[in-house]
């Protein structure tokens, strides 16, 4: 690992970063200077912004996937080279408008049906009764169930959220027998064990 890809890393760990944004942001970086072949730290804003522009329009990348790369290369070069501004973006995306789609009951019971085992089935009905994304519910404990006031605390919740609502009669019940017996810190979805399937 260099130098810069070090202090950079550290810089985010000291600010709480999850690991999926860690080497999102990483990968940002390594990306440009492969492009160019250079150390990030010699590239200009008017270098970066054509790199923006090849990946919008030749490789087609979304633009969701682009601003992410913005954000990683900003963090670098605001935060680890302590640059003052940078001038690089790519534009917003137009808003569509359209309102999601939202499924009835009877497509909402066929999507459960088809869980293959119980624990993918119960982290789809939780994911879909809280509104949590996969993330947050892989990283749900027993812990974070508050039955009483029916929400779940979210650990590592985009945009700091504490908590949300969910069925009591589903976290409880559920959740508590995905991690019953396991060791501490009991999480619901424990990784599978190798060579072990899971119920």
């Amino acid at each position: 690992m260099t130098k810069l890809r070090q202090q950079m890393d550290d810089a985010m760990l000291a600010r709480g970063c999850a690991d999926r944004t860690r080497a999102s942001y990483l990968e940002a970086v390594t990306g440009l200077a492969r492009f160019y072949r250079r150390s990030p730290d010699q590239i200009t804003d008017a270098e970066i912004q054509a790199y923006l522009v090849h990946l919008l329009r030749d490789r087609h990348l979304s633009w969701s996937t682009c601003n992410v790369v913005v954000c990683g290369l900003r963090f670098f070069y605001h935060i680890t080279l302590k640059r003052d501004r940078t001038t690089f973006t790519i534009p917003s995306p137009r808003q569509s408008g359209r309102l999601p789609m939202v499924l009835s009951r009877e497509e909402v019971q066929r999507l459960l049906t088809h869980a293959t085992t119980q624990k993918h089935r119960t982290m789809l009905m939780i994911s879909y009764a809280a509104g949590l994304r996969l993330s947050e519910v892989l990283h749900l404990q027993v812990a974070h169930i508050d039955s009483a006031r029916m929400a779940i605390r979210v650990a590592q919740g985009k945009g700091g959220r504490i908590g949300t609502p969910c069925s009591p009669r589903i976290c409880s019940r559920h959740c508590g027998r995905t991690g019953k017996s396991r060791g501490p810190p009991r999480g619901c979805f424990p990784p599978q064990a190798r060579g072990r399937r899971d119920r």
